[in-house]
């Protein structure tokens, strides 16, 4: 009877210390793959919309971003860097509410008129948001997508974000399976204008109102002497 009791008390213990992982997520290994290669892994964050992958040549300096990663993916490899020197890493999930989506179909070919300057390139920020970011309230709404030239679209939508740390322009071209990162933008952001690329004639988009959590434990790697 008493080991039945404790065998009952290990496996409540034992998953919800696996839900508490689950939970927080983001665990960060790295591996020196050849001198100046460096794969790391992670275990993703439950609930996630993403994940951002981030270094820096010192431990507490100014980190930048590698990449915007899906939320199912688990690794990602840093290659080709500078010999003999310090790399420090860390994944930080984010999310926020997300809009409706918005399919567009561009013309064929390059062309793009001599009198357009990109004057509606620029994103303009005149937001005035009053949800919480955690609330589905935030998410932008009026999605709009109008096509400028056979490469370039003007995306329009409404602010209802008070706290968001910025905005994502998400993309998910034709066949694709995950959608990307298209641009980050600045909070308050209410339009923008993206220059597209060529496998971007045929996709769906859609625009976030995203905040950073809190980052993974750190990693460090020292690159090793070039390989001539």
């Amino acid at each position: 009877m008493i080991r039945a009791l404790l065998l009952v008390v290990l496996l409540f213990l034992t998953a919800c210390g696996q839900e508490q992982q689950d939970q927080a997520g983001n665990q960060l290994e790295s591996t020196l793959t050849s001198p100046t290669d460096v794969k790391l892994e992670w275990r993703p964050q439950a609930g996630a919309a993403g994940q951002i992958v981030e270094y820096s040549n010192e431990k507490d300096g100014q980190y930048t971003i590698l990449g915007f990663v899906p939320p199912g993916q688990t690794s990602f490899t840093h290659p080709d860097l500078i010999p003999e020197t310090n790399f420090f890493y860390r994944v930080r999930p984010y999310t926020g509410p997300v809009s409706a989506t918005v399919d567009v179909a561009l013309p064929p070919g390059d062309e793009v008129s001599e009198t357009d300057g990109h004057e509606w390139g620029p994103p303009k920020a005149d937001g005035k948001g009053t949800h919480s970011s955690s609330s589905p309230d935030a998410a932008p709404t009026g999605l709009k997508a109008e096509v400028k030239h056979a490469n370039g679209i003007l995306f329009t939508w409404t602010d209802n974000a008070s706290d968001e740390q910025g905005y994502l322009l998400e993309i998910k071209p034709s066949g694709a399976t995950d959608y990307r990162i298209a641009a980050q933008l600045d909070p308050n952001v209410v339009s923008f204008g993206l220059i597209t690329l060529p496998d971007e004639k045929q996709a769906t988009y859609r625009v976030r109102a995203y905040r950073f959590g809190d980052p993974s434990n750190l990693v460090h790697e020292t690159t090793g002497k070039s390989v001539s």
